[in-house]
């Protein structure tokens, strides 16, 4: 029989980075998949250009700072009540790591048909706004489309980071260090 279909109550979700097919944290997606809590809707682009900029460890954040930078290509998931928590607790929501918040979605490979172009919001977990400018700085005000195996190469994990620093105090360290 498998799983029961997922409550209706689910939340649309826009992955960009580590969470995505082929990256190091989408164990927890296929976890929430297999568990019924998430399910892939497809590949979609950021209707507006955001900056997407890798900070400590290759991590990669999307700024909420849109008409900058490109736009963004990356996963759509349905996760539902469960699978949220567990994707809020990942990205630090409760410690100030990355913010949820809102952003407008086009499927890929639609835009030609302007006609058939139909956005969708949903949310998207942003780098939080207590360092977003200084990471924008930190990156020469530079940024990608897509988090790549390239812009990944190098991404460490999080259990192999020095353990006595928080991630706050990597990103504060990244910010204040000279571009490579």
């Amino acid at each position: 029989m498998g799983h029961e279909p997922m409550a209706t109550e689910t939340t649309l979700v826009f992955s960009y980075g580590t969470l995505k097919r082929g990256f190091s944290n989408h164990v927890l997606m296929q976890d929430l998949i297999r568990s019924g809590d998430a399910s892939f809707k497809g590949v979609y682009q950021t209707l507006d250009k955001y900056p997407l900029v890798c900070g400590p460890y290759r991590v990669p954040f999307l700024l909420n700072k849109p008409g900058s930078g490109q736009r963004v290509t990356g996963e759509l998931y349905a996760v539902s009540p469960r699978g949220l928590s567990r994707l809020d607790e990942l990205e630090g929501i409760s410690r100030g790591h990355y913010v949820r918040q809102q952003i407008r979605l086009l499927k890929e490979g639609e835009e030609g048909d302007l006609e058939a172009e139909e956005s969708c919001v949903v949310e998207a977990y942003y780098a939080h706004k207590s360092y977003e400018e200084e990471l924008w700085e930190r990156n020469r005000r530079r940024s990608f489309g897509a988090y790549t195996e390239k812009e990944a190469r190098g991404y460490v994990k999080r259990n192999d980071r020095p353990q006595h620093l928080t991630f706050l105090d990597h990103i504060r360290i990244f910010v204040s260090s000279p571009c490579d």
